[in-house]
């Protein structure tokens, strides 16, 4: 070989050991910078919440759990009903965050703690409307009475006003026109879970107390007078459940025979068609008009649950992962996408909503229809 040649080899074998050295010790980097980053993901502080039952199952999810986790923010969290969550604000033993379902909860809890003197700063990452679920023959039969009318396919909207008065009247299914697809003597009712205990019955006492006197209440006296025309709301329809799960349960597997028309959260019946990849040909939403838009409100107490409201509300995958559970994100368009392929109609856009009274003025509802439930 050439002296030229053997320069150039020499060379060549240099550039490759240096290659290999440089990509040897950027490996060593990654691999010190991977173990760094492992070490400071698994030590980071779990942050405590109490959060409502609608949430747990998105807490529960592995993926939801990664993205905390790699964001150094995993949490511990522990399900309470939202309207005892108040009675955890407990100074020096307060968790990092709550959760609860519902704005009347929401402020309940602001308010413990404003009395405390321990400030909560608070956001709505998602959200879902009341609605009825029913059935198709059902929907058209409150059509064929002036109580509903088609917003679209399969899609009803529910005249609040005329559905209370009817409930109210004491009227049977058999009574009414077209009654031939369900000619029962049961009392036309819709089922809610008890609201002793339950958010989401809650939210039908606001809807029907609006209804009934036509606007917001927000005198406790008119309240408790109101509140006990409709407590046999609630008392005709016997047992009923503490959650709302056990509801929308006896709407998907007893059906129409026994849940005509169920009370429920939108992202019940929405996750269950993304679940099942689709709905019973007969199972159709009724959209209360107006109603009431469910917040699932998150209070934040520390820092670093800021931090997680924050990637709660920003972070594109957490918010899909919402969107899975049937929750509604400010991005109306992914939800759509997202429910459109299991035949499920929702409708687009929420446009009469009401906010629900005070949470003084629906606790003094609750307290006179418990003890009317109780005579």
């Amino acid at each position: 070989m050439s002296k030229v040649g053997k320069v150039l080899l020499t060379l060549i074998l240099l550039a490759g050991f240096g290659a290999a050295l440089f990509f040897a010790m950027q490996g060593q980097k990654t691999e010190v910078a991977e173990k760094a980053r492992s070490e400071a993901i698994a030590s980071a502080t779990e942050l405590t919440g109490i959060i409502a039952l609608d949430v747990e199952p998105f807490f529960a999810d592995e993926r939801v759990r990664k993205v905390l986790a790699e964001q150094r923010l995993p949490v511990k969290v522990t399900r309470v009903g939202s309207r005892e969550m108040a009675g955890k604000v407990v100074p020096g033993s307060m968790p990092d965050f709550f959760f609860p379902s519902g704005v009347v909860a929401a402020n309940q809890i602001v308010d413990a703690a404003r009395k405390a003197n321990l400030p909560m700063a608070q956001s709505s990452p998602f959200h879902t409307p009341m609605v009825i679920a029913s059935w198709t023959p059902i929907a058209k039969i409150l059509a064929a009475n002036g109580m509903a009318k088609a917003l679209g396919e399969r899609i009803y909207g529910v005249d609040m006003i005329k559905l209370t008065r009817t409930m109210l009247d004491r009227k049977r299914w058999k009574d009414l026109q077209g009654a031939s697809a369900y000619d029962v003597s049961r009392g036309v009712l819709v089922s809610t879970t008890d609201v002793r205990r339950s958010n989401s019955a809650a939210m039908f006492l606001a809807l029907t107390s609006y209804a009934a006197h036509g606007d917001v209440l927000t005198d406790r006296a008119t309240a408790r007078t109101l509140a006990a025309k409709l407590a046999e709301l609630f008392k005709r329809q016997g047992y009923q459940e503490n959650y709302v799960n056990g509801n929308f349960d006896d709407y998907v597997s007893i059906g129409i025979g026994k849940t005509p028309m169920a009370f429920i959260y939108e992202n019940q019946l929405v996750s269950y068609a993304l679940a099942k990849k689709g709905v019973g040909a007969d199972m159709v939403l009724l959209y209360p008009q107006p109603t009431i838009v469910n917040k699932v409100v998150f209070l934040a107490g520390s820092e670093r649950a800021r931090a997680l409201a924050d990637l709660l509300a920003r972070n594109a995958e957490l918010q899909r992962i919402a969107v899975e559970y049937g929750f509604r994100i400010a991005d109306t368009g992914v939800f759509m996408q997202t429910v459109k392929p299991t035949g499920l109609a929702v409708e687009e856009r929420i446009t009469q909503v009401i906010d629900p009274p005070s949470y003084e003025v629906m606790a003094e509802m609750i307290d006179v229809v418990t003890q009317e439930m109780a005579q």
